[in-house]
């Protein structure tokens, strides 16, 4: 780890799934303090500090001060709406102070919206960049921009827009494979490894000057037809069949951004992420 730049000092991490256990340890293991909030925290790392609330209630007390706060909500989508309206509020209410670094993990899932365009070929656009406006399609990309803007306004946070994360725990598409489930082979497809992103996610907590927004994406945008394959030879099972009635569609997302803050990624492609989760099953 390094300790160049700023350091993340006492963190809150506020959701603290998967992705925010995962950076927290990695904080914890730097000397770091961590503190996470979360509904049930009772299977969190014994080395965090928890607070267990639901953020959709203002906070019963204030919460002390944090030097970096990093926001792995879901947006929660259905009767009750998007949870990010109520739980942003009420966590830059609860904050005794506002915090130095502020870091939301939204989607890329807000650009949907492009999913007609033509990007490959002499006449496609070209890759989406930060530059680029979203384009949302349903309530649950209404809600991650909604929740985006929130963010910005109450805490001033950096935004980071992850493509479909994998990684151990997160093998859908291999059991996919495994079942020869149908899949939309022409379909484009963005990813991310869980570990490059929470490297990433650390290098702006410790950034002197991160930038406004970063799309974390892979090195290699491709149809997922080419994933599928890919898993399906390493299985030694056939290929899953085209999908009934699907069209293709999905963006191609430029990662460039995120590749000079990160440098070399430790897994620049899906081959490498995926030939990781295969060995590391067998």
């Amino acid at each position: 780890m390094t300790d160049a730049g700023r350091r993340p000092g006492r963190t809150l991490l506020v959701g603290c799934g998967a992705l925010g256990a995962a950076l927290g340890e990695r904080l914890v293991a730097d000397g770091g303090e961590v503190v996470a909030i979360r509904r049930d925290a009772s299977r969190l790392p014994s080395t965090f500090s928890t607070i267990e609330a639901d953020l959709r209630h203002p906070l019963p007390t204030v919460l002390p001060a944090f030097d970096s706060v990093v926001i792995t909500l879901p947006p929660g989508t259905g009767p009750e709406g998007s949870i990010y309206p109520a739980a942003l509020t009420h966590l830059a209410a609860a904050l005794s102070t506002r915090p130095e670094r502020v870091v939301f993990v939204s989607s890329t899932r807000v650009f949907e919206g492009y999913g007609e365009e033509t990007f490959d070929g002499p006449d496609g656009r070209d890759p989406l960049t930060e530059e680029d406006d979203p384009r949302v399609v349903g309530d649950r990309g209404e809600a991650l921009l909604d929740g985006e803007r929130r963010a910005a306004d109450l805490l001033g946070a950096v935004i980071v827009r992850p493509a479909g994360i994998y990684g151990p725990g997160r093998d859908s598409l291999i059991r996919r494979v495994r079942e020869g489930a149908a899949v939309d082979q022409e379909r484009r497809t963005n990813r991310i490894h869980e570990h490059d992103l929470v490297r990433l996610l650390e290098v702006l907590l410790r950034a002197e000057d991160p930038p406004a927004l970063v799309h974390a994406i892979d090195r290699e945008p491709v149809l997922l037809g080419e994933v599928v394959a890919h898993i399906a030879a390493r299985l030694e099972v056939p290929a899953p069949p085209q999908s009934a009635g699907d069209a293709g569609g999905g963006t191609v997302l430029d990662g460039a951004l995120a590749h000079t803050l990160l440098g070399e990624l430790v897994y620049p492609t899906f081959r490498e992420g995926y030939d990781a989760m295969l060995d590391a099953a067998t």
